[in-house]
């Protein structure tokens, strides 16, 4: 049978393609994973006793309504209302969706088709690259300065009569980088004067950092008009597994992304959404000591990549991220990666996965490191040298 040619050209998720190189591992040490930003500690007790609660009601195996259970939707509002202090956004602006990825596959499938062109800033979350080339859209970069921002001149001279969307990343999956508030304004008052979509993927939005404002977008009363704000439950609650995001929007395009929802998944999983649900309403305080003790080992990882162990430096870091540059110009990044694997027993994946050219970029994932192995990942990068 014949395949489809872009799926064929599509590359492989490069989380799947690091671990690959886990099979030729000789030493016996513990591995230090810095792959995957999925949390690996479990969810908050009222999250997992409300999961097996639900487990027995009658309906707990059923389809959820398809936007959402209402009572997550109206308590995912009020969040968004308190955690950006604004009074504008309601339930019926929110979808939820088997999580964040697919808020975004839903959200472009609305807005644009085969042969339309999408500016997506770089670095760039892989799987956003990769949902656009497969559904036969031009793609093009706008790369950051060395402040990790996109410069919105730049960012306009590549709109067209067939630019649907500007992608942006805030926090930056792999940078760390939350854009300033001025910064997303501006893209936003871009878009509009175009008439483009700014699809901003805020998936770690609750761990920005204390001294990172958040974006003043939603105060305009006509947000919903160009903006498509994306989110996910996965970090916020550790449910990566229960795949339950959102898409934050008008209605009109909701409309048209819940035709979408019902072809591929009908609603988002139930429990999923029980889940996330019972972490809105009684999990708070978890969840701020969760962003409060990432927040402290990105100090630590700062501190200890601060004296640039191995010749590893240091870009920039924040949400679960490190952006690293390797001191190996003139060896392709995937090798780096393997002779971390092998050298060092430390699992990154290599910035080309989120950047067009190679530019010895790698992506450190700390947030799942303990402050000790923050401490030892120092010593392992400086027997590199």
């Amino acid at each position: 049978m014949r395949l489809s040619p872009r799926t064929v050209d599509l590359v492989h998720s490069p989380i799947g393609a690091a671990h690959s190189l886990l099979a030729d591992r000789k030493s016996g040490r513990r591995l230090l994973d810095l792959s995957q930003a999925a949390p690996s500690f479990p969810p908050a007790p009222v999250v997992a006793d409300r999961v097996a609660q639900v487990a027995y009601e009658p309906d707990g195996g059923r389809y959820a309504p398809q936007p959402g259970l209402p009572a997550l939707r109206e308590a995912f509002a009020a969040d968004l209302r308190s955690g950006y202090d604004v009074g504008s956004i309601e339930a019926s602006h929110t979808l939820i969706t088997a999580g964040c990825n697919q808020a975004f596959c839903l959200a472009i499938g609305a807005i644009a088709e085969p042969g339309d062109h999408v500016v997506v800033v770089e670095p760039f979350y892989f799987n956003h690259d990769m949902w656009l080339r497969v559904e036969g859209i031009d793609v093009t970069h706008v790369p950051t300065g060395d402040d990790q921002l996109p410069d919105v001149d730049r960012t306009a001279a590549l709109l067209t009569d067939r630019t649907r969307a500007i992608v942006v990343v805030s926090p930056g999956n792999p940078t760390g980088v939350t854009l300033e508030p001025e910064r997303i304004t501006v893209l936003a008052e871009l878009a509009r004067s175009r008439g483009v979509a700014l699809i901003i993927d805020e998936t770690y939005r609750n761990f920005r950092g204390v001294d990172a404002p958040p974006h003043p977008l939603f105060a305009d009363p006509e947000w919903h008009e160009t903006v498509i704000s994306l989110h996910s439950f996965s970090k916020d609650f550790a449910i990566p597994g229960y795949r339950v995001g959102a898409i934050v929007g008008g209605t009109a395009l909701l409309t048209e992304a819940l035709k979408l929802l019902d072809c591929v998944a009908i609603s988002a999983p139930r429990i999923g959404m029980e889940a996330a649900l019972a972490g809105l309403l009684h999990a708070g305080r978890w969840r701020r000591e969760q962003a409060e003790r990432i927040a402290g080992l990105q100090i630590g990882f700062e501190s200890v990549m601060a004296g640039r162990p191995g010749g590893f430096e240091l870009v920039s870091a924040g949400a679960y991220f490190g952006w690293v540059r390797h001191p190996f110009p003139d060896v392709p990044t995937a090798e780096v990666v393997r002779r971390l694997v092998h050298d060092a027993d430390a699992l990154v994946i290599p910035g080309t996965a989120f950047t067009a050219r190679d530019e010895a970029m790698l992506r450190f994932s700390f947030a799942n490191l303990t402050p000790a192995e923050i401490d030892e990942l120092g010593g392992r990068l400086g027997s590199l040298a």
